[in-house]
């Protein structure tokens, strides 16, 4: 992957920021950006439902965003169930975390519960041959 190195100099201190290109951007979705960013999506949507206070979902965190970067035929987002009541309940979320494979406005595939990174990896493909 192309790095970019970017030198900043105060005083006597070198500072060296890399920056990876081509990384994908979770978005964080609300009930105010949900039609947008999930409904009107040209790829297929990934939602993680999570919560800030849920040990399950801080593991999920890193493996998710990694995956986003993998992943690029999908769009992941994130919903924090604690903020977003409503949209979980639309979901009919009862566990977190919950990964929901979203085509337009269908659910293709949902799972709960944490999984490592080449699990959670299998599990999303295994999901995707439903679309």
């Amino acid at each position: 992957m192309p790095l970019a190195l970017m030198t900043f100099t105060a005083q006597t201190d070198i500072l060296y920021v890399i920056k990876e290109e081509n990384k994908m951007t979770i978005v964080h979705v609300t009930k105010e950006n949900f039609e947008k960013e999930v409904l009107q999506s040209v790829k297929p949507v990934l939602i993680d439902f999570w919560a800030p206070w849920c040990g399950p979902c801080k593991m999920m965190g890193p493996v998710f965003e990694e995956l986003s970067n993998e992943m690029t035929e999908l769009k992941f987002v994130k919903i924090d169930t604690q903020d977003n009541q409503e949209l979980a309940g639309q979901f009919q979320v009862q566990g977190i975390p919950t990964i929901s494979l979203l085509k337009g406005t269908a659910e293709v595939d949902r799972f709960s519960g944490f999984a490592p990174k080449e699990q959670l990896k299998q599990k999303i493909e295994a999901m995707m041959k439903n679309l």
